[in-house]
């Protein structure tokens, strides 16, 4: 099904990201896994061959630090120099509810991570993608999103930092960063979706506190409530491969079925604002 087709998974050393890059190997496609620990993604790399039979043409590895533009804008230029065709970016990447810090370029690392890094690198991977039309992108967004808001005031949580709060507000800008991207691709042959994966055992909740004494049985209702990283990498899988989305624009999917958002998340006016602002945080002239 993805047979000579090539994909960018960021993030795709462990959890859902991981489990994609192997779904999309699975089906023949061709994988970049845009890591930032090199180590990490060499073993993950590792698993992936293991698992699939993958051979090293079908499985690369890149490094990409998403809280750096300087290597956000390394990892494109050399993406633009190497490869002929980018079929389908899958902005997966995350920081989940982290301490308070900031990326190598002064953003709060939650905000300048899952939403700012993945803005700079769709915008300089954009002219490749429709190139490469019919292409697809697909952004993995959070069902907390709903718990959030865009203050336009305060975006770098300098006068106030909720590390659950700043995790949902980044998620929210996903969600809005599709749908305003989704207005600009009209008639581009490049597609842009979100999704929302649900509860998956993954190392994202590593900066989650749980107590010691309630750690044996989180762990054991998390087996049995949680989803696989393989769970939750369907939908992601299906929005980069399946013919059903042909065209689909705009839209979000969880469990591989379109949901319906919450006015916020699609408010065309704070979509454009927040693009704007965003352009002017990563650089972007136009």
């Amino acid at each position: 099904m993805m047979s000579g087709k090539t994909v960018i998974v960021t993030g795709a050393n462990s959890g859902i990201g991981k489990a994609t890059a192997a779904g999309v190997v699975k089906l023949r496609g061709r994988v970049i896994m845009a890591c930032r620990d090199m180590s990490r993604a060499e073993e993950a790399a590792r698993d992936i061959r293991q698992e699939t039979g993958a051979d090293s043409t079908q499985l690369v590895i890149k490094q990409l630090d998403l809280a750096s533009l300087t290597s956000v804008r390394t990892f494109c230029q050399d993406i633009i120099k190497e490869e002929p065709r980018l079929d389908v970016l899958i902005n997966n990447a995350g920081v989940y509810q982290c301490p308070y810090s900031k990326t190598q370029d002064g953003f709060e690392m939650q905000f300048g991570v899952n939403h700012l890094g993945h803005f700079l690198l769709t915008h300089l991977l954009l002219d490749l993608l429709k190139r490469s039309a019919p292409s697809r992108i697909v952004v993995v967004s959070s069902k907390l999103y709903k718990n959030s808001h865009i203050n336009f005031e305060d975006l770098n949580s300098e006068q106030n930092y909720d590390k659950v709060f700043a995790y949902s507000r980044s998620k929210l800008a996903n969600l809005l960063f599709t749908c305003e991207l989704a207005c600009r691709l009209e008639g581009s042959g490049v597609t842009v979706n979100a999704l929302t994966p649900g509860i998956v055992r993954t190392n994202l909740g590593r900066h989650v506190h749980i107590p010691a004494l309630a750690k044996p049985l989180f762990n054991l209702l998390s087996w049995g409530v949680f989803k696989s990283p393989e769970e939750g990498a369907q939908t992601s899988v299906y929005l980069a491969c399946s013919p059903d989305v042909d065209g689909v624009q705009g839209a979000c999917f969880a469990d591989c079925q379109p949901q319906v958002l919450l006015d916020k998340a699609t408010d065309q006016e704070v979509a454009s604002k927040l693009w704007d602002i965003s352009e002017v945080m990563v650089g972007i002239t136009t």
